[in-house]
């Protein structure tokens, strides 16, 4: 069996979708080979092994048929209708709904290759994304997330199954790399003696909820003057989030790094970190924190109680004022205790566990 991992691009954006992929691909026999296409983007900008990786440096237009591109579709699938012979995969994942729209016309030809679709966050479906996955009978196509708060709400979108493959790391593996609190500080930048560090770790775009948290800081800051806070990720909002640090007078207490390859290893030279998204599929920040004894403060999200239940500390997303309190709150409590119930709620080794015996009946078909 040759598994054909195809993905929408490489590069830091991509990043968790990456380690997701790779980690399903870490489920499957050693023996097995592994082939990944990017329809977009360079080998050299994915960040993790994914095997083989061929790039196919097609243009969004193209993919998407915008502008005249519809006009060379049918090439556009006939090409992939031969790559995909030539691959001998038996077994084909798609990252979410682009991929899936590009490819699954060709597969629906090929009855000899079975699909899954991995889905990680919420996506605009149309009509004809439902009868394109209304075509293929369960043994050929399975539809997957990341979650069950996704796959629930996908499953009702689709109206097709949806397994709920809750995406989990190896939490020995991951607690082996987290380096020591004060390497991970000079990495940073930050003193090592640094009193109290809240981090967040994201795209630096307006879904991750960064403007609302810079803000929150402001205020929390009247409390607390000594609080730092790190940023570490990379965007479109970038500009913006340094206009805001400037606007409040925040360059003394606030730096943003950019992204670094890295970052889950310094997770120790945070207290605190905070996860303010507006919307997410499964939050893999939530779990990397948590797995390196990190407690987290997130947005109230049905995806983050699923994971935390009632030892989240929860505040409504995009609400600067209640982000605020609970900020003041975190930094006169005892996060270590707070850690270790969020631990035990996330259970990340019995997640691991599962997650991986689900992956092992995704890919043979043993659901």
């Amino acid at each position: 069996m040759t598994i054909l991992n195809i993905m929408w691009a490489g590069g830091s954006a991509f990043a968790s979708v990456h380690k997701v992929h790779q980690q399903i691909l870490s489920q499957i026999e050693p023996a097995t080979p592994v082939k990944t296409w990017l329809l977009q983007g360079s080998a050299d900008d994915c960040v993790l092994d994914v095997g083989e990786i061929r790039e196919w440096n097609l243009s969004t237009e193209r993919l998407k048929g915008k502008q005249l591109w519809w006009l060379v579709k049918p090439w556009m699938r006939a090409e992939f209708k031969q790559a995909l012979l030539e691959s001998g995969a038996s077994v084909v994942l798609l990252d979410g709904m682009g991929v899936a729209r590009a490819l699954l016309p060709v597969l629906n030809k090929l009855p000899q290759l079975r699909a899954v679709v991995i889905f990680h966050g919420s996506t605009r479906l149309h009509s004809a994304d439902r009868k394109l996955f209304h075509q293929f009978p369960s043994s050929r196509l399975t539809v997957a997330a990341v979650s069950q708060t996704l796959a629930s709400s996908l499953q009702s979108d689709l109206q097709v199954p949806v397994t709920a493959l809750r995406s989990a790391f190896d939490p020995v593996a991951f607690r082996a790399a987290v380096v020591p609190r004060a390497q991970a500080r000079t990495r940073l930048g930050l003193p090592i003696e640094a009193p109290w560090v809240l981090g967040a770790v994201g795209r630096l775009v307006n879904d991750k909820g960064f403007a609302c948290l810079l803000e929150a800081f402001a205020a929390a800051l009247v409390h607390q003057p000594d609080l730092r806070l790190v940023i570490i990720g990379e965007g479109s909002a970038r500009a913006a989030l340094e206009a805001q640090i400037d606007q409040w007078g925040l360059r003394g207490n606030v730096s943003l790094p950019g992204y670094l390859n890295d970052v889950a290893t310094l997770y120790s030279a945070f207290d605190w970190v905070a996860i303010p998204s507006l919307d997410e599929g499964l939050g893999l920040i939530l779990q990397e924190a948590v797995m390196a004894g990190i407690p987290v403060l997130s947005s109230e999200l049905a995806v983050f109680r699923e994971q935390l239940a009632g030892t989240g500390w929860y505040a409504p997303a995009g609400d600067v004022s209640a982000w605020s309190d609970i900020i003041v709150q975190a930094f006169n409590a005892r996060p270590e205790a707070v850690a270790a119930e969020q631990y035990e709620a996330l259970a990340p080794d019995k997640a691991w566990l599962g997650f991986s015996q689900a992956v092992r009946a995704l890919l043979s078909c043993r659901q």
